[in-house]
C-alpha cells in the first residue's frame, strides 16, 4: 500500500512539471508575426481568422517596440515603420505616433494577443519568430 501512494505521488510531481512547462509564457523580447486577427460584431461569436501578413513587431531592450506596420489601428500593411515603448509589468504598448493610444496585451505560451479599442471586440494575434 506505501509503495502505492509513494508511486502515484511520484507520478503526480511529473505531470505537473510538464503541465507547467505547457503554461510557461513565451518571452516578449524578439520578433513577433502577425498571423490572425478577430472582429467580433458586438455578440461575443467572432473567431480569429488567418491573415497574409509580413507585419511584425520587434520588442528589444530598454523597454522599445519596432514595427514595420501602423501599431495604432489594426491595419496588416508593413510599409509604414512605427516605434513606441511597452511595459511588461502593465501589459502595454504605447505607439509614439498615436494620440493618446495605449494597446494592451496578453503573452501565452504560442502568442501574442494585442487588444485595440473598439466597441466590438478588436484583436490582432502574432507568433513568435525570432
Amino acid at each position: 500500500m506505501k509503495k502505492s501512494i509513494v508511486l502515484l505521488l511520484l507520478l503526480s510531481l511529473f505531470s505537473c512539471n510538464k503541465n507547467d512547462q505547457e503554461l510557461t509564457p513565451a518571452s516578449l523580447a524578439g520578433t513577433w508575426k502577425l498571423t490572425e486577427m478577430l472582429q467580433d460584431p458586438g455578440d461575443g461569436s467572432g473567431t480569429f481568422q488567418p491573415v497574409n501578413s509580413n507585419k511584425k513587431i520587434v520588442f528589444i531592450s530598454d523597454n522599445k517596440v519596432i514595427s514595420n506596420g501602423i501599431l495604432c489601428d489594426m491595419s496588416i500593411n508593413s510599409d509604414t515603420f512605427t516605434t513606441g515603448s511597452y511595459s511588461e509589468a502593465n501589459n502595454t504598448i504605447n505607439p509614439s505616433n498615436c494620440q493618446n493610444l495605449t494597446i494592451n496585451y496578453e503573452l501565452n505560451a504560442t502568442s501574442l494577443i494585442l487588444s485595440y479599442r473598439c466597441i466590438e471586440g478588436c484583436r490582432a494575434k502574432y507568433i513568435k519568430v525570432q
